[in-house]
Order: C-alpha cells, then structure tokens, then sequence
C-alpha cells in the first residue's frame, strides 16, 4: 500500500511551495487517479515518489508496503518495485531499445538478488510480454525512442512495465501528445498491467483518459493539496464544469 501523509515538497534551492500537504492513500490492486489544474503539483508528486533529485521534500512522508520511501535512492526504489512512465520520454540515441530493456531488467534483478537472464532467457519472455500487450518487438531494436511517434513512446513505456513488473506505476500524463487511436492501445496495454498486487497512480488533465482506464478513485489536487476525492463519476463531474472551483485563492 502507498501511503503519502502530510507531504510537504518545494523546488530545491528555491522557497516557493508545491506541495502543502499531500495525504493520500492507494491500496494494491487499485487504480487512482489525480486530476488538477496546471501548476497544481501532479507532476511534481511523480517525480518525488521516483525520487527526482530537483526537490526537496520539508515534511511528511512516504511509505511504501511500510518502507520509508524517501530514505532511498532511485534504484532502491525501483527495486521495491515503483516505476514511473514520462509524460515525455526521452530519446536515448545510440542504445537499441533490446540492450536498454535487458540492462534494466538484469540490474533490478541483481539488485533483488535473483540471477540475471540470458540473452536467449531475455529475448524470450521479451516475445512472450510483447505479444501480450499486442506490442512489435521490433520497435525495440531502433534506438530507444528516436524518430518515435507519441504512441510508440507509450507502448514502450508499457512494454517496459511488463517486463519490470513493478508494484507501484505512475503514470504521469501518459495521455499527452496521444491521437485517440494510441490512447486506445496504450490503455488496454495499462489495462492488461492491473493486478491485484499491484497499485497504479494515473495522473491526468483529461476525463477522455479515465474512460479506458477506469479508476477506483479520483483525486483533486490544487493549491499543493488534494481538495477532493471520488468515484470516476467525479472525473465527469470535472469535465462538466472544469477546475473553477478549485482555481479559486486558497
């Protein structure tokens, strides 16, 4: 379970806040999702939880299956099993998709102590997790993510998933730059991912999102805070009226 209790986040080496006292809590198994305004702080809650160094969190705390969260590293989250997908990922010229792919998975796996695959092992459940997600291995032998549409940037990303198999996915804006189409595969790929042992945290603008990816909860976070919480019927509720309510002067 993802426990998040009284977060206070600002940008490192300035003053300004953005996050002011986040609580919030996600069981495995269920997917939530976090809607605001611009400059609300949902990306920012992303990048703390997978441990971006350019914040710098005052107070509060984050636990993970009872693990203090903000007392590790990158790569010792990762190893506890949290993944973060970008809202834009970044084009790594010169590293075919397959090296970058096996790279992460043997270096997670040597962090949990389990043996590393071999290429053959690799390439392997590659094709199995591929096929599954209805995903061409073949996008993965061209350098990770140059010259890629949006859409194949994502299905990457959820390839990714499912070969890593984290426990807790954050899913910042994964709708953006997405023709209705991409957003369709994309979310039948997350879709696929959901399991009883694993929490997903979706952050989006969009109620268009949410009607692939249904939620058990969905958040309002503004003013550093979440305000308001739901069933999906409220992420319609927003798309009915929008953010008015919750841009107001805290």
């Amino acid at each position: 379970m993802l426990e998040i209790r009284n977060l206070h986040v600002k940008i490192a080496d300035e003053d300004t806040m953005i996050l002011k006292g986040v609580d919030l809590a996600l069981p495995k198994g269920e997917v939530h999702a976090i809607m605001g305004p611009n400059g609300s702080g949902k990306s920012t809650l992303a990048y703390v939880l997978a441990g971006r160094e350019d914040y710098e969190v005052t107070e509060g705390e984050i636990l993970w299956n009872g693990e203090n969260l903000l007392e590790m590293e990158p790569d010792e989250r990762a190893a506890k099993g949290v993944f973060l997908a970008f809202q834009y990922p970044i084009e790594i010229p010169g590293v075919a998709g397959l090296t970058f792919l096996r790279t992460a998975l043997n270096a997670l796996r040597k962090k949990r102590e389990e043996p590393e695959l071999t290429t053959p092992e690799f390439m392997k459940l590659v094709r199995e997790r591929a096929a599954k997600l209805n995903i061409d291995v073949e996008m993965l032998k061209r350098p990770v993510n140059v010259g890629f549409s949006g859409g194949e940037k994502k299905r990457s990303e959820i390839l990714q998933m499912a070969l890593l198999e984290p426990t807790l996915c954050v899913l910042d804006e994964t709708d953006s730059g997405l023709d209705i189409d991409a957003l369709r595969i994309v979310a039948d790929g997350v879709n696929a991912l959901r399991s009883p042992d694993r929490a997903m945290l979706v952050i989006t603008h969009y109620q268009r999102l949410l009607n692939y990816i249904v939620p058990d909860k969905v958040h309002v976070l503004a003013h550093g805070r979440i305000q308001r919480t739901g069933d999906k019927e409220l992420a319609l509720e927003l798309e009915r009226s929008g953010y008015a309510e919750f841009t107001k002067a805290a």
